[in-house]
């Protein structure tokens, strides 16, 4: 296995990418995925449900019946036992895609989740001022070159507005173990905003998908099968 020369070439800290949710994925079949990345102690996980794309070699099988759809049941299905053994096996459910052991969240994706500034070397690389502008390289490497040598912008950049800083750091903050601050949304905010939020949140917290706790708005388990329509209904 991979997992094995990583291992035996001296990395302690690498991550594996898990996709669930494949038409031909049985339930059996990710469990025996999930006690291989487990007995072989890898330290951080990233688990994404199947997504079709468009003009890709599954969407023309889709098309052409050659091959079953994607089933959201079954995905919603595959990513509770995703959860559910993962931490029975010690790894924290830290981000709503990833999964660490101890000491081992990604420095690197954290930053972005928190709203930390970063910089973005090279084409198409991102980078973010920590407050409201976001930059992005052209993505043509010959033009990239050329407008550096050439003293000329190899960037493009926008300035988010403040209902779009609000949506983001919903957006963003819900997926986090650490979930929605109450304290951060009034602090950053204001008053206005919290109150909304506090008051759209109580139809989830009633359903049983959302948790107020520690003055922080989280997700349960259920309420990650929903992520994306929660933060939707929390936006300004």
């Amino acid at each position: 296995l991979c997992i094995d020369d990583i291992s035996s070439a001296g990395f302690e800290n690498f991550s594996v990418d898990l996709i669930y949710g494949s038409p031909l994925l049985s339930d059996d079949e990710l469990i025996k995925n999930l006690e291989v990345i487990v007995g072989k102690k890898v330290p951080h996980i990233s688990c994404y449900a199947l997504t079709v794309e468009p003009k890709t070699i599954l969407d023309h099988q889709i098309k052409k019946r050659l091959s079953q759809n994607v089933s959201s049941e079954k995905q919603s299905r595959q990513f509770l036992l995703v959860m559910d053994h993962l931490r029975n096996a010690g790894y924290e459910h830290y981000e709503i895609s990833n999964f660490a052991l101890p000491g081992f969240r990604s420095r690197h994706n954290s930053s972005y989740w928190k709203g930390l500034p970063y910089y973005g070397f090279g084409p198409s690389a991102h980078s973010f001022n920590g407050n409201d502008v976001r930059k992005w390289n052209l993505n043509n490497n010959a033009l990239y070159a050329k407008n550096i040598l050439n003293n000329e912008p190899c960037a493009v950049s926008e300035t988010l507005s403040s209902s779009e800083k609000w949506n983001e750091f919903v957006m963003i903050s819900i997926r986090t173990i650490e979930g929605i601050s109450i304290e951060r949304s009034e602090r950053e905010f204001g008053r206005n905003l919290t109150e909304n939020l506090l008051q759209e949140s109580r139809q989830w917290i009633s359903g049983g998908k959302m948790l107020n706790t520690k003055n922080c708005l989280v997700l349960t388990d259920e309420g990650k099968l929903f992520a994306d329509g929660i933060a939707a209904s929390l936006f300004a």
